[in-house]
Order: structure tokens, then C-alpha cells, then sequence
């Protein structure tokens, strides 16, 4: 009886002490991608100015070009985190991301058939977007709908096939793309955050804060599902409905992050595999813990494209390349140890 009474109580703890931590590592990584960067703006100026001492051009620096910046970043890491731990949780599969159900390719061919086309960001490109991730979807859940479930295995197969077809589009709509539009559709593949603004971020702040808490709601169900379809069915979770659910969901997600930022990797997959090994296997923990983790990585990420450079800056995708990929080398290296 006793050991019942206590559990209830140490999940929230420790939910609360995890979550206050990633919290104050995020507002400090935030700070720093409002301070530092390579505009005439220093770091006094504006420091002074988020203190209330405004200054209009460190103002207008702030307040209209490095804070929806810095929003937009720590948006789509998080759901870009949210979503590796998802895939990873359904595919019971460490090394599966956002990317690999070939949601983002589809997205991705939906914004560049609209950047072809000279449609606007909103609704034009993000509208295209999100009707390229959805049919994506609907063609892998087609494709792996021969049982009566949604088994892992098929799910895993059809979403690298239909990935590898939306790569070749791709590869087919650069090659026919006009020369003055090719080097925007070529970086925005490698990740750009630099046209940010808030009628970006706070659009994608209202549909990402419900497919967060609707995720977190489903943390027993997934925890549950790393058990075995099987088992998860015979503890009362129905599978189906809830495999499509989350899939859904976090399809959302991905469409509307990739659509404002382009083609981000390594966040979905190094994330959630550095947490599960540092906080364990639930969700009610993993989930939060994404979320926070991954907008903190993705801002310092971004902060780093904005500063490195002598001139300009260079697509944020680069930066999560080079840091993710060495550290998930150096995961699996340590994980065979």
C-alpha cells in the first residue's frame, strides 16, 4: 500500500524539478539570442532596453527581428523533439525522427512547388505545405494498412520508400527551378530561419500549444505501446485509433515547422535519444523534457548561424548537422561500449 500511495506523488516531483531545470536552461539560451548578435545593437544597449530603458533602434532590434526569431527557433525545436520522441515511442525504434515517415519530404515538395510558383509564405507556401505532409501520410498509412493494425515494421518501410520518392521530386523541382529562385529554395532546404516575423511565430505558438498538451495527455498510452502493441491492447489502449492520433498530430506539426524553417535535422533524432538516457523511458518525463531541450538546442543552434559567420550568417540546419551528427556518433559509440 504503501509503495501505491507514493507513486502519484514522485512522477510530479520529479516531473516538476526536470521541468524547472530544462526551463531555466531555455529562458538563459533565449536571453543570449536576444543579446548577442551581429547588428549594431550591444549587449548593454540591450539589456537596458528589455529592463525598460528603450533605446528605438536597440528596441526595434529586439522587439522586431531577434525576439521572433529566437520564438520561431524555440518553436520549432520543440516540435521538432516532440515529434523524434513520438516516431520514436510508435516505431519503438531509437534511431526514428520526424523525417522518416517522409512527412517532411512531402511538406517539403508541397514549399517549393509554392516558392515555384511565387506564392506567398502564408497561405500559399505553408497551405502547400501541409497539403503535401498530409497526403504523405495518408499514402504511408495506405501503403501500411494490409493488417487490421498499423504494425511498425510496415509503417517504418512505406515511410522510407515514399521519403526516397519525395527526395527525387525534389532533386526533379531544383533542377527545373529558375536561376534567381534556386539559391532561396536551396537554402531554405538546409534550414533558414532568417525571414522570421511574428505573423510566423505566433500563428505557429496556437497550433503547436494544443498538439503539445494533447501529446502530453498521451504519455500512459505511449508508454504503454514501448511494451508491445500486444500488451498495450490487453492494458486497455486502443492501438489503432491512437497510432493514427499521434500521427496525425505530430504530422501537423512537422508541416507547419517545415513549412516557416525548411529542412531542420538531427533535433528530432538526437534529442529524445540524449533524454531517454539521461531521464529514462517515460514520457510524463520525455515529453516536457523535448519540448524544452529541443527549443533550447534549436535558439543556441540558431544563435550560432546568426554570430559565426564574419558576413551574413548560414542556414541553421548547417549547425544542427555539425553538432548533432558527431553527438549521435558519439551516443552509439557509447552505447556498444
Amino acid at each position: 500500500m504503501t509503495d501505491h500511495t507514493r507513486q502519484p506523488s514522485t512522477p510530479l516531483r520529479r516531473l516538476g524539478l526536470i521541468s524547472s531545470g530544462l526551463f531555466l536552461l531555455l529562458g538563459i539560451v533565449f536571453l543570449l539570442a536576444l543579446i548577442w548578435g551581429s547588428s549594431g545593437a550591444k549587449p548593454l544597449q540591450v539589456i537596458s532596453t528589455l529592463l525598460g530603458k528603450d533605446s528605438s533602434v536597440a528596441g526595434t532590434i529586439i522587439w522586431q527581428i531577434r525576439f521572433p526569431r529566437a520564438m520561431l527557433a524555440a518553436l520549432v525545436g520543440a516540435a521538432l523533439g516532440l515529434g523524434g520522441v513520438v516516431f520514436q515511442a510508435l516505431l519503438r525504434n531509437p534511431l526514428a525522427e520526424p523525417y522518416i515517415l517522409g512527412i517532411s519530404g512531402g511538406a517539403a515538395v508541397g514549399a517549393i512547388l509554392g516558392m515555384i510558383l511565387g506564392l506567398s509564405l502564408c497561405p500559399g507556401v505553408a497551405g502547400l505545405a501541409f497539403a503535401g505532409s498530409m497526403a504523405t501520410l495518408a499514402l504511408v498509412l495506405f501503403i501500411s494498412s494490409g493488417r487490421k493494425t498499423l504494425q511498425e515494421t510496415g509503417l517504418l518501410l512505406a515511410g522510407v520508400m515514399i521519403n526516397a520518392f519525395c527526395s527525387s521530386i525534389i532533386m526533379f523541382l531544383i533542377s527545373i527551378v529558375q536561376t534567381d529562385r534556386l539559391h532561396n529554395v536551396l537554402y531554405w532546404l538546409m534550414g533558414d530561419l532568417s525571414g522570421s516575423s511574428q505573423l510566423q511565430a505566433l500563428p505557429l505558438l496556437a497550433l503547436l500549444v494544443p498538439c503539445f498538451v494533447f501529446i502530453f495527455l498521451m504519455a500512459r498510452p505511449m508508454n504503454l505501446l514501448l511494451m508491445g502493441r500486444e500488451t498495450a491492447k490487453s492494458l486497455g489502449v486502443r492501438v489503432t485509433a491512437t497510432t493514427l492520433a499521434l500521427l496525425s498530430v505530430t504530422s501537423l506539426m512537422v508541416s507547419a515547422t517545415v513549412a516557416l524553417s525548411g529542412l531542420v535535422g538531427f533535433v528530432g533524432l538526437v534529442i529524445p535519444h540524449i533524454l531517454r538516457l539521461l531521464l529514462g523511458p517515460d514520457h510524463r518525463v520525455l515529453v516536457p523534457g523535448c519540448v524544452l531541450t529541443g527549443a533550447a538546442f534549436l535558439t543556441g543552434c540558431d544563435l550560432l548561424a546568426r554570430t559565426l559567420p564574419t558576413q551574413g550568417e548560414m542556414p541553421v540546419g548547417v549547425v544542427t548537422a555539425l553538432i548533432g551528427a558527431p553527438a549521435f556518433i558519439i551516443l552509439l559509440y557509447r552505447s556498444k561500449a
